[in-house]
């Protein structure tokens, strides 16, 4: 019985893991084509919602961009969206343009830095209605620069804040009037003027030109957390309990599977003690004094990102005068590990 609700706690561990992740790696640039057309999508997760924006083009002068809504279940890696707005159309058209479209497509990531998303699309709202194909791939490089790549690019490292994402959201979704076509006039025919005493000609009043100054768009402040505000907001949880003797205990840290630029900060007993450390493949090595000590220590391990493969790990070996005591630290970005340091009596 226990063996069982053992496999059956582990297995539902690694369905939330593996959707966490999912759902982590949703947020980027991604290009191929849906529906026959070439496209470039950014999508930003932000909660269980998607957001962002959508390129048809044929080339970056020839497109038409809109803003996008939808969902993702990690549960599934299925991930639905719909064009919402068409923001911009260049060249403008002065009749109606290509449908809006839905699309739902399951998330890939076959291995290494491949990822992909496939699936239907097409201007219905049904399933069966998709009929287009949907493929894309994952890309750092995007053809058009917005709104959006300031978050794409700072995701991991604060700008995954839902207050950040809504405020660009609104900044981003208004839609670029097109200008209006210049129409000549037809000249105009009227009968021949006698003249039979010329009059003085009144030279017109110069004028000068109305200059209109439209107001620079007010962006909201970009404001990360620091290292202490990460700590203080992130909940903690118990890893491993460790007891302490002697004079001193040595702490050793590794980068858990790939390196993959994981930085972390510690800290004792509500105190930062150490920050920036990269985690490698060899060891940054701490020693703690014992005496400085309380008789039950919190030692914290903070990520201060999550590299390129989230979560932040870490491998720490505890290495307590003749003992050794090994523990794997995950830190994300709701979460920090917390080690329990005990003085033996």
């Amino acid at each position: 019985m226990k063996k069982s609700t053992s496999a059956a706690l582990l297995t539902t561990l690694l369905l939330l893991a593996s959707g966490y992740l999912s759902a982590q790696m949703i947020t980027g640039v991604w290009k191929g084509r849906i529906n026959r057309q070439k496209a470039e999508l950014k999508i930003i997760l932000n909660g269980d919602s998607l957001t962002g924006t959508s390129y048809y083009f044929e080339s970056p002068n020839r497109y038409r961009r809109y803003s996008i809504k939808g969902y993702f279940d990690p549960q599934t890696n299925e991930a639905v969206w719909w064009d919402d707005q068409l923001i911009a159309e260049k060249p403008a058209r002065s009749g109606p343009g290509a449908a809006a479209l839905l699309s739902r497509a399951d998330f890939n990531c076959p291995g290494g830095t491949t990822m992909m998303l496939i699936g239907k699309s097409g201007p219905g709202t049904d399933r069966s209605e998709l009929t287009g194909d949907l493929n894309l791939d994952k890309t750092g490089l995007s053809d058009f620069k917005d709104e959006w790549d300031f978050i794409i690019d700072n995701f991991t490292a604060g700008a995954n804040d839902p207050y950040l994402i809504d405020s660009v959201e609104q900044i981003a979704s208004h839609p670029v009037l097109p200008e209006p076509p210049i129409v000549s006039a037809p000249p105009v025919r009227t009968p021949p003027i006698v003249i039979v005493k010329e009059a003085p000609v009144k030279k017109p009043e110069k004028t000068e030109p109305v200059v209109v100054q439209t107001p620079p768009i007010q962006r909201p402040p970009v404001q990360i957390p620091t290292i202490e505000e990460k700590f203080r907001m992130r909940r903690t949880i118990l890893t491993t309990e460790i007891p302490v003797s002697g004079d001193s205990i040595e702490l050793r840290f590794y980068d858990n599977a790939e390196i993959d630029g994981d930085s972390i900060s510690l800290f004792l007993n509500g105190k930062m003690i150490f920050q920036h450390i990269r985690l490698l493949g060899t060891a940054y090595v701490i020693k703690l004094p014992v005496a400085d000590m309380q008789d039950v220590n919190e030692l914290v391990m903070v990520a201060e990102n999550l590299g390129s493969i989230p979560p932040n790990t870490s491998f720490m070996v505890a290495l307590v005068g003749e003992q050794r005591y090994e523990a794997r630290l995950e830190s994300t970005e709701g979460s920090s590990a917390m080690v329990r340091l005990t003085k033996k009596r």
